[in-house]
C-alpha cells in the first residue's frame, strides 16, 4: 500500500470518489472544490492507494489551539466499503500521526458522529480515548 498527499486538481478527483463514502450529502464535485479551498487554507489530504486506485482518504490540518497546543486535526478518515479490513484506514491513521510528530505535534484529535460505531471501535483499538463532547448549533435556518 502505498500513501501519498494530494498535491493538484487530479489528486482531489481521486480523493473526492473515496470522500463520498463518508460525506454522501455532497457531490464528488462539491467535494473536489471544497478540497482545493481548504487546501489553500493548510488543510492536507493523504490518498492510500491499491494497484493505483484511491482507496482511502485521511484529510487533515496541523494546527495551534490553546486547549491542546500544537496538534493534528483529522476532519475525514475514511476507507472504501470493499477494502475495509485490510489494514487501509490503520495505515493512514499511523502516516497522519508521523506528519504531526514530523512536525513538532503533541496531540492528534478528531471529532466522530456518534452513529458511527465502527469508526469509534476503530478509533479505541488505536489508543484514542473518548475526551470530549462536542457541541454545535447552526446559524443559518
Amino acid at each position: 500500500m502505498n500513501i501519498t498527499l494530494a498535491r493538484h486538481a487530479e489528486h482531489y478527483q481521486f480523493a473526492a470518489q473515496v470522500l463520498h463514502e463518508l460525506r454522501p450529502h455532497l457531490s464528488e464535485q462539491a467535494i473536489e472544490k471544497q478540497i482545493a479551498v481548504q487546501a489553500q487554507q493548510g488543510f492536507q489530504v493523504a490518498i492510500a492507494w491499491q494497484d493505483e486506485r484511491a482507496v482511502g482518504v485521511a484529510g487533515y490540518w496541523i494546527q495551534h489551539k490553546l486547549a491542546w497546543g500544537k496538534h493534528v486535526y483529522i476532519d475525514d478518515l475514511v476507507t472504501l466499503p470493499a477494502c475495509r479490513g485490510q489494514g487501509v484506514g490503520e495505515h493512514l491513521l499511523s502516516f497522519v500521526c508521523e506528519q504531526g510528530k514530523a512536525q513538532q505535534c503533541v496531540s492528534l484529535h478528531l471529532d466522530s458522529g456518534v452513529q458511527r460505531f465502527d469508526a469509534h471501535r476503530f478509533y479505541l483499538r488505536h489508543g484514542m480515548r473518548i475526551a470530549s463532547h462536542h457541541f454545535c448549533s447552526d446559524l443559518v435556518p
